[in-house]
């Protein structure tokens, strides 16, 4: 195994302990309130606390990886999250929980915060970075369906406190690796601001911000929905909920790390995104179907494989497209803004859909999200027409300025 395989794999590894401790937790929650005494108001804070901070030191630490490099960073959250993950399996009452879980989601943000501007200077090559970034979205979608298996197996044959304290081996294990396989990227001693002027300046940047904001609005907008409906609607348990989501992460492996790159590097990575954009609307509309009493083979999986595949085809190639418009000064600040871009997208999915799916109905939810995709894919369109127009080999002749004679 090459030193960067070990460093993708570190990296890869470390996003993964942070997504599953963002929904691993959540079917621990009885157990946890049992245990520990908290208040029905008082419970939300063991998620929302993690949360917050975690969203709060993305920017922060993002700017700081390219002052001071983005190794030290990423040791420094690593070694916070993997800490704190043991405090909080220790946790002797409601208060220690939550200052623990605060403390754990600021090591998971400013470890996350510089994971993608890692990556894009561990592969310079376009291919590879897509591989390396198809990883990546793999590791994302499937850390919320095996985070719920794993809550649910953890809780009952251990202790929701192993909920926790598994990150404590994996991390020690990943510092290590990282300390011997991850170099990251040289610090610039960047002054100004927390957001430098030239970061929007790169237009695709931005413009694939603005996709990723929709893709991450409709991933988060379908776990959550396709949850309540499962478990409400076909009566599902939380470990049976937890399996339903397996294969759409089998379909996104697939097409992320089995086929994405390669047709990029055949197509263009505009195109492919563009298909796949276009494929996850198709997936969230077949869902807007969804009856009253339905079926999970016939109501729920096609649109979900067909949203996988979408999410699959275009999520490696939004991420390289905008990491790929930075310049390399600007790589750690980027990777904190792209990564809370994905929070927010998340978080703003999860509040819609929740507030549509209580009082609208679950296809509400499910459209608002296919109208929220199809922004995303005009968007996608229009980078595919921008980038037509730079290969262009035809050159404008310069017509010379004529002196006016009066």
């Amino acid at each position: 195994m090459t030193t960067k395989t070990v460093a993708l794999a570190t990296l890869a590894a470390t996003q993964l302990m942070v997504i599953l401790d963002g929904t691993v937790v959540t079917v621990a929650l009885p157990a946890i309130r049992d245990d520990l005494g908290f208040s029905g108001t008082s419970l939300s804070w063991v998620v929302n606390g993690f949360l917050l901070a975690f969203a709060l030191v993305l920017l922060p630490a993002g700017r700081a990886g390219d002052a001071l490099g983005t190794r030290p960073v990423f040791l420094t959250g690593l070694t916070l999250f993997t800490i704190a993950s043991a405090w909080c399996g220790l946790a002797w009452d409601p208060i220690s929980l939550v200052l623990a879980r605060f403390a754990q989601g600021v090591g998971g943000g400013v470890a996350s915060a510089v994971v993608l501007g890692m990556i894009a200077g561990l592969y310079p090559e376009s291919r590879e970075r897509l591989r390396a970034f198809a990883v990546l979205a793999f590791v994302g979608s499937i850390g919320a369906s095996v985070g719920t298996v794993l809550g649910g197996v953890l809780t009952e044959v251990a202790s929701w406190r192993w909920a926790f304290l598994i990150n404590v081996p994996l991390g020690i294990v990943a510092l290590i690796a990282a300390l011997r396989a991850v170099e990251g990227t040289p610090r610039t001693g960047v002054q100004g601001g927390l957001l430098p002027r030239g970061l929007f300046a790169q237009r695709r940047f931005a413009l694939g911000n603005l996709i990723l904001l929709t893709l991450t609005f409709g991933g988060f907008t379908f776990q959550f929905v396709t949850t309540l409906y499962l478990q409400d609607t076909l009566g599902f348990g939380a470990l049976m909920t937890g399996l339903g989501f397996l294969p759409v992460s089998a379909v996104i492996a697939v097409a992320s790390l089995g086929f994405s790159a390669a047709v990029a590097e055949r197509f263009g990575s505009e195109r492919v995104l563009l298909v796949g954009m276009a494929v996850f609307v198709a997936g969230m509309l077949y869902l807007v179907r969804v009856p009253d009493a339905g079926v999970y083979p016939i109501d729920v999986l096609p649109g979900a494989v067909v949203m996988g595949l979408g999410f699959g085809l275009a999520m490696p190639q939004v991420t390289a497209l905008a990491m790929s418009a930075l310049a390399p000064e600007h790589s750690g600040i980027g990777s904190g803004l792209t990564t809370t871009t994905q929070q927010v997208g998340g978080f703003l999915g999860t509040l819609v859909a929740a507030g549509l799916a209580v009082n609208v109905g679950y296809a509400a939810a499910y459209l608002a999200a296919a109208i929220a995709l199809a922004v995303g894919a005009v968007v996608a369109a229009y980078l595919l027409v921008d980038a037509a127009r730079a290969r262009d080999p035809k050159v404008t002749e310069r017509v010379p300025d004529e002196t006016v004679r009066s």
